[in-house]
């Protein structure tokens, strides 16, 4: 290869660094209205009333819209755009203003006044799941495995016969074996609680979205969505019109995660609709901490046994997901993780989704993966220590191979686990001498990887240029790989392929950018649509050459006779022909299709290095290295940079960031002065090192980068900690305090 595995700057990056990108919220349309949103300031209540008027007279008010005004859609409960008679959050919207500026809309929101009456609040699961709770859903609904799908997180975890208990929405169920016979065959059995915070997303750019209704009754809206097919899909159904009437015009991402598929798109296009003119939602950063649907918190009840050779015999494992006012579906692919990473004949895994009065959950990155994986590696280093044995050697003896079975009892496919876990071993931070005081973590995380059907356009241009289209945002430096797949098909340098993203109107069908399954998804199709656009070329070049095809090569912006130099035609000559006037030769337009029918499991291990003080309880981490299969790197300092992403991401969820409401349902870690995101300080240089085992089906042998680096984090510091201070960390964040010396 000449192209791919060289390394590029991203198409994007100049742009973005420059300040030139024009995100949704530079956007001015003509007539274009703003509108700002009353949100619930009380976790349960029904409404009795809201009083407009003050609001409305204001000036620069155009209208005031409650949901019983702007009318009702399907969506019920939490759902709704605008809540009607309950609200089931602080954060909910329950009316929204609209006027000529952002100024005046926010002015007039503060003077609508609406009557509550309380209702008992259930803030956290336990609580939740207790005899004689209220229930938070007015109708309980299980988990969506579209939902679940679109997020690259389905599972076939079997729903459990047994009784929910309240406000559990659904109960994934995972057992092979007897987990209690073999339990009580252990040599060693470890057995503890863990608990991971739930945490925002927290990307530079809120939330915001446009619409625009057109005369057809239609309407375009312009949103930095990771799913613009999705939101398509989820207008058209809103509105009941035909899908082609709702044109997405996907923006520039600042930050998505998993948030950025759809949320403000619906109620930016039923106000936009009732006013009859353009108009822009976009949220403070106070409001994107209660509107914006996070990630969910958790609590793990597991017990793991093992002989005193290592050998894991059982597992079981109890847990739940607080999901906020909405039906959960993480806890199934947690189980899969928790069963199918290690050989272990025996599990009984039982996960619970349970509803609570706080802002509804959602997918971020690696959903179900960090949660299952800190209490599964925690686990798995506390019986390293108690049987005395290295816990990389633990884990290389148990871990699972190609052929194993996966916690649906499904064969694995070719995997990299061994291999990661043996660069691991060699690697300076573990094999350097440990000083008194220090200690070193290690945690392993994987993930199965999304993949869903995609299709790409590809042209000439007329200067030589290769467009290629795709229809999904770029929100990781994707396009600049799926550049280099097309350079390497057609015989370019990646510096003259453009890859561009369309609306819904004119885009090839794309998948979610979420997943890690971008590249994976649609590199075949590029690379299909780029090896025919070069066929198509070459055709045209065979009847000016008089040679076949296979005499010809594509150098330097010509097309030119393989041994004869001198016999050329340069590639603008060739694009001219197929379209000037009177012409014989058809243009050169191809397409390309994909649809990756199997799954390239990506797996990671993480390396912490650490250095405590006992006395205050203080740590500092010395050390970090991430070790990643990524199939084939296809623009490798890319590729790190995810994976530098993705562990700060994850450690983060160690050091500090946390979703804390209090006992009334109030979130008190809603801006930025006291949601902990890590700072460079706090962090050491991390050491990237990239495995390639290619996949048999991922385009040019690629797997998925972007969610195995956000995984084993926690898990590797809390283990580092251990073995530094002699304490196990069970809960993330971490409290400092109870690593003092007592």
């Amino acid at each position: 290869m000449s192209v791919v595995g060289q390394g590029r700057r991203r198409l994007e990056g100049g742009e973005k660094v420059s300040g030139v990108t024009r995100f949704t919220a530079d956007l001015e349309l003509a007539g274009l209205l703003h509108a700002q949103v009353v949100l619930s300031q009380l976790p349960a209540a029904r409404i009795k009333g809201i009083d407009t008027a003050a609001a409305a007279a204001a000036p620069g008010v155009v209208r005031v819209f409650t949901g019983a005004n702007l009318g009702a859609p399907d969506a019920d409960g939490p759902d709704r755009p605008l809540a009607v008679d309950r609200v089931f959050y602080v954060g909910q919207p329950v009316a929204a203003v609209i006027a000529t500026s952002e100024a005046a809309a926010a002015d007039a929101a503060a003077l609508v006044e609406v009557d509550y009456e309380p209702l008992v609040a259930v803030v956290d699961a336990e609580s939740a799941m207790k005899e004689g709770a209220p229930a938070v859903l007015d109708t309980v609904e299980g988990a969506s495995e579209e939902a679940a799908a679109i997020h690259g997180a389905a599972t076939s975890s079997e729903s459990e016969t047994a009784e929910h208990p309240p406000n559990v929405t659904s109960v994934a169920s995972m057992k092979r074996g007897n987990a209690a016979k073999a339990m009580a065959t252990a040599d060693v059995v470890v057995k503890a609680t863990y608990r991971l915070a739930g945490v925002h997303h927290s990307p530079m750019e809120p939330h915001v979205a446009i619409a625009r209704p057109e005369p057809d009754g239609g309407v375009t809206i312009w949103t930095p969505t990771q799913g613009p097919f999705q939101v398509r899909h989820d207008i058209a159904k809103l509105l009941k019109v035909r899908p082609h009437m709702v044109r997405v015009m996907p923006m520039p991402i600042g930050g998505g995660f998993g948030g950025k598929v759809t949320l403000l798109e619906a109620l930016v296009v039923l106000l936009a609709r009732a006013t009859g003119r353009p108009l822009r939602l976009a949220l403070n950063r106070q409001q994107d901490f209660v509107v914006g649907h996070p990630a969910p918190g958790a609590k793990f009840d597991l017990e793991l046994g093992a002989k005193r050779d290592g050998k894991l015999v059982a597992l079981r494992a109890r847990y739940h997901y607080d999901n906020g006012a909405t039906s959960g579906w993480h806890a199934g692919i947690t189980g899969s993780f928790l069963g199918g990473t290690y050989r272990i004949p025996n599990f009984e895994l039982t996960g619970y989704e349970v509803a609570t009065n706080k802002t509804p959950v959602d997918a971020y990155r690696a959903p179900g993966a960090p949660q299952g994986y800190f209490a599964l590696e925690s686990a798995l280093d506390e019986l390293s220590m108690k049987l005395g044995i290295d816990p990389i050697e633990l884990r290389l003896r148990n871990a699972s191979k190609e052929g194993d079975p996966d916690a649906e009892g499904d064969p694995w496919p070719r995997i990299a686990m061994i291999e990661c876990l043996e660069e691991a071993r060699k690697h300076p931070l573990y094999t350097e001498p440990i000083e008194p005081g220090e200690g070193v973590g290690v945690a392993l995380g994987g993930w199965g990887g999304a993949r869903t059907p995609a299709a790409a356009g590809c042209r000439v241009e007329p200067d030589g240029t290769l467009s290629v289209l795709i229809g999904t945002p770029d929100v990781s430096g994707a396009t600049t790989g799926l550049a280099m797949i097309a350079a390497e098909a057609f015989g370019i340098p990646s510096e003259r392929v453009r890859i561009d993203t369309g609306d819904t109107d004119v885009a090839p069908q794309g998948p979610i950018a979420s997943g890690s399954q971008t590249t994976y998804s649609i590199g075949g199709a590029v690379h299909e649509a780029a090896l025919e656009a070069r066929r198509q070329l070459l055709e045209i070049a065979t009847e000016e050459l008089e040679a076949a095809p296979e005499d010809l090569d594509i150098v330097d912006g010509r097309v030119a006779v393989r041994g004869v130099p001198d016999r050329f035609v340069e590639i603008t000559r060739l694009v001219a022909l197929s379209t000037e006037f009177m012409g014989r030769h058809k243009p050169i337009n191809a397409t390309g299709r994909s649809a990756v029918r199997s799954a390239s499991p990506q797996f990671t291990v993480q390396i912490a290095r650490v250095r405590s003080d006992r006395e205050t309880g203080s740590f500092t981490l010395t050390g970090f290295a991430a070790i990643q299969d990524v199939g084939k790197a296809i623009n490798p300092p890319e590729v790190e940079g995810q994976i530098h992403g993705g562990t700060v991401q994850a450690l983060g969820r160690a050091m500090g960031e946390q979703l804390f409401y209090d006992g009334d349902g109030q979130l008190r870690t809603g801006s930025f002065l006291d949601y902990e995101l890590p700072t460079i300080d706090l962090l050491p240089d991390i050491d990237v090192r990239i495995i390639e085992v290619p996949s048999p089906v991922g385009p040019l042998g690629a797997k998925g980068v972007g969610e195995p680096p956000a995984i084993a984090g926690p898990a590797a510091l809390a283990n580092a900690l251990a073995r530094a201070t002699g304490i196990r960390v069970y809960e993330m964040p971490i409290d400092r305090s109870a690593l003092v010396a007592r």
